[in-house]
């Protein structure tokens, strides 16, 4: 590549304006206009690829009603009738309260579709209960809180599967279906990890909920267990379109707060309306600059290049798929994940295609990754917000993130190696597909 170029001059600038602490969204779209002015292109075309990708695309409606439905399970009670449930399920084995956490994680990951919902609200909500009296270490509950966390962007609703569906022309639908099981056999691995430290390290135990309250936790819960399932039911049944379903996650999760629970001042709901709209508008300043910049990566003929180069060397769809592993389980140190999900990604689609690579097994294998760069150091996000949440040292939490990490990776590879684990749901509810 002519260090010269157009195109890596748009690099280099990118880069640097990066790391001078320019968010990267802006970054992206003032790296684009360079490239535009310095190729003489019509500078023009950076707003029109903006204004075509956000205002025509319906699918992205669903990113701040998601966002919106667990800003509102948290302002109420909603999350802690949760952790009831959770504890009276698996809280009386020995180290119960981190498997409360996991189990959390699952159900509440039918709810917001972020990590960072998830390490923001009920993980932190977690954090306090583990290390409350001392009862575990507070760098281990920060570690587990932030692996758990990662399982919520894999089990639907998920919103980098609403984006990746964006950029692939992949079904929505069948993604959601598709990540169900994964990010259960995420939430096994973390499970077991658990159960070997709580032996190893003598975790304590909790005291047990009498069998005959658990009718009355399982009531107080029920509203907020049966969201994912309304939500899954209502995309299956062909009555809401996934979208249309976020917005209807959104609206359950007001009704049940404000009207059923009673938990929601206005005040509450004013906070919840205010953070839901800073983090939807940083989200949607990441896409529209990847929106720009894949613009010039498309000008300059990348993906079809990049294409040319793997189809010569001979890959199979197995080899392609342990390449496309490798390199975003290295970029996930350094990078954000929606930045990779939104740039890199692209690229690598037509390749996928080419070799007859099924776009949901691709699009679940690549979420996964992604999401297990947020726990990787040094970059991972999850890592540094758990470090203020917490107030532990990085050093510390990385050294108990680790364990959980390889084993999270184990999974990756057999989600990678074993299509099926991913396919097989979608296709018994009617996905055709490609492979294996």
């Amino acid at each position: 590549m002519n260090l010269a170029s157009p195109f890596s001059l748009s690099v280099v600038a990118i880069t640097a304006l990066a790391l001078l602490g320019l968010p990267i969204g802006h970054s992206m779209i003032a790296g684009s206009i360079l490239y535009l002015w310095l190729a003489g292109l019509d500078m023009g075309t950076s707003a029109e690829q903006l204004l075509n990708g956000l205002y025509t695309s319906y699918i992205l409606l669903a990113v701040p009603m998601f966002i919106l439905a667990a800003e509102l399970m948290n302002a109420g009670t909603m999350t802690d009738r949760l952790l009831q449930f959770c504890n009276a399920v698996v809280g009386r084995f020995r180290g119960g309260l981190a498997q409360v956490n996991v189990l959390q994680s699952i159900i509440f990951a039918g709810m917001s579709g972020s990590a960072i919902a998830d390490a923001a609200g009920t993980g932190k909500m977690m954090q306090q209960l583990m290390t409350k009296d001392g009862k575990y270490p507070a760098s281990y509950a920060a570690a587990l809180t932030a692996v758990t966390s990662v399982i919520g962007p894999i089990i639907p609703p998920s919103i980098p599967l609403v984006i990746y569906a964006l950029i692939s022309d992949a079904s929505i639908g069948y993604l959601f279906i598709a990540g169900i099981v994964p990010g259960l056999l995420l939430a096994l691995t973390q499970m077991i990890i658990v159960a070997i430290d709580a032996r190893r390290k003598n975790f304590p135990v909790e005291k047990p909920v009498p069998l005959r309250e658990f009718p009355g936790i399982t009531l107080r819960a029920f509203p907020a267990l049966m969201l994912p399932v309304v939500l899954l039911v209502g995309i299956r049944g062909g009555v809401m379109t996934p979208t249309e379903a976020a917005a209807v996650a959104a609206g359950y999760a007001l009704l049940h707060s404000v009207a059923v629970y009673r938990s929601v001042t206005p005040g509450q709901l004013y906070h919840a309306l205010l953070n839901s709209a800073r983090t939807t508008a940083s989200i949607g300043m990441l896409i529209a600059g990847a929106l720009v910049f894949n613009y010039v990566v498309t000008v300059e003929n990348i993906p079809q290049s990049l294409s040319v180069i793997l189809k010569s060397w001979d890959l199979s769809p197995m080899g392609f798929l342990i390449l496309v592993n490798i390199l975003l389980l290295i970029l996930g140190c350094v990078l954000e994940g929606t930045t990779i999900l939104l740039v890199i990604v692209p690229v690598l689609i037509p390749t996928a295609e080419a070799l007859g690579v099924d776009m949901v097994h691709f699009g679940v294998m690549v979420v996964v990754n992604i999401m297990l760069g947020l726990v990787t150091p040094p970059y991972g996000l999850l890592l540094f917000i758990m470090t203020r949440i917490a107030e532990v040292p990085l050093r510390d939490l990385v050294h108990d993130v680790m364990p959980f990490l390889y084993a999270m990776i184990a999974a990756l590879m057999l989600i990678t190696f074993f299509p099926s684990l991913v396919l097989w749901l979608p296709r018994l509810l009617g996905y055709q597909g490609i492979g294996p």
